[in-house]
């Protein structure tokens, strides 16, 4: 990125916050597109793959893995609730904490889905190890700016 010198304005394509959000946009209209075979919008797709790689997940722990707070994963869990793929049940150990689990229709959409990733991938036209690299690279980055929030 140039340097910024004081008496200049910024410009929206220097901005890394820009690049990120942009690509995010069409990162998501990809995934859009993708999902629309299996009815799901992407954040339901993000907690699916949460319970398909562990069941029986609080909804604390779904949050934690994709920084969300139940205030946004609580009315996307009752969609795809309502949809038949989960069932949320109060713990046995702690009745203030929700577990989530697939149902029979949300394991067996684990076999529709697996061709998501390869959609992507043919999407994105990159060589599998740059993609590898970039999201190491972004993963780094979110860990930093999260420590200084």
């Amino acid at each position: 990125m140039p340097s910024m010198e004081s008496n200049k304005t910024p410009l929206l394509d220097e901005q890394l916050c820009f690049a990120l959000y942009s690509t995010g946009l069409a990162m998501n209209k990809v995934y859009r597109k993708l999902l629309r075979k299996l009815d799901l919008t992407y954040p339901q797709y993000l907690v699916m793959l949460v319970l398909w790689e562990r069941e029986g997940v609080s909804v604390s722990e779904i949050g934690a893995r994709l920084f969300l707070d139940s205030a946004t994963l609580t009315p996307l869990l009752k969609r795809l609730e309502a949809a038949g793929l989960v069932a949320r049940t109060r713990s046995a150990q702690d009745e203030r904490q929700v577990v989530v689990s697939l149902t029979d229709a949300g394991r067996a959409m684990r076999g529709e889905a697996a061709s998501i990733q390869e959609g992507v991938l043919c999407a994105a036209a990159c060589a599998p190890g740059d993609l590898v690299a970039l999201k190491q690279q972004l993963e780094s980055l979110r860990g930093k700016l999260a420590d200084n929030t």
